[in-house]
Formats: structure tokens, sequence, C-alpha cells
């Protein structure tokens, strides 16, 4: 990743950078990762926590993530539907068409944010 200095040199950004980035994304915006996560993949919610710990260093509870699944699946973002896994039954989460749209819209949102403008308005050149 690369951000540019007030003289529009390029500037690599540290991993402990990019680290602080991650966790703040994910403390403010932990149903959108959420629900991206399940978009590649339908899961359940123990797969979630482990999913998020080794790929954005983020430590959820089960007491943090079942009511945000509860709350996205009431909203109608997710859907669930109880599955054998591994001689388990498992609670497995799927995105809905409402989720995708959310996902995408935030995703176009950022878009415009980073790429079209800068921070005073005026057209990136």
């Amino acid at each position: 990743m690369n951000i540019k200095n007030h003289a529009g040199q390029g500037k690599a950004v540290s991993e402990g950078f990019k680290k602080q980035i991650v966790q703040r994304i994910g403390r403010n915006f932990l149903d959108i990762m959420i629900l991206r996560l399940i978009r590649t993949q339908p899961t359940w919610g123990y797969m979630i926590i482990k999913t998020m710990k080794t790929s954005y260093g983020i430590k959820l509870s089960h007491g943090a993530l079942y009511p945000l699944l509860n709350a996205l699946e009431k909203s109608g973002f997710l859907q669930s539907k109880r599955e054998k896994h591994e001689g388990r039954v498992r609670k497995i989460y799927e995105i809905t068409a409402k989720g995708v749209q959310l996902v995408d819209a935030y995703h176009e949102l950022l878009r415009e944010q980073i790429e079209i403008r800068d921070i005073r308005g005026s057209e990136k050149v």
C-alpha cells in the first residue's frame, strides 16, 4: 500500500500502521467486514471468530458476535439455516441480496470518497 506525502512522493505504509487501520475499520465497520466474509462463503459463528482473528487480527467474543449476527439476520442482511457439518449441527449464515447491496453500497461510497475527491473536495488529478 502506498500513500503520498505533501510533496506527492510515494511512501510505503508500515505493516504496523496497516494493522492499526484494519483494526480501526473492524471496530467501526464490523458488520460490513462480517458480511464481506460471509459473502465469500457461507459459514458459522466460530469460523467467523477464527477468520477475523487470523486474517485481520480482530478478536471477537461470542458475546459480541452472536448478537451482531442476530441483528444482521433480523434486518434482512443475512439468513441462516441449520446444517450438519463434521458430525455437528451448525447454524450456517449466508448473505442475502439485501446484504450484498449493503456491501456494494459501502464499497461504492468508499471508492467515491477516496478516488474522486481529495479532502478539500476538489477533483483529483
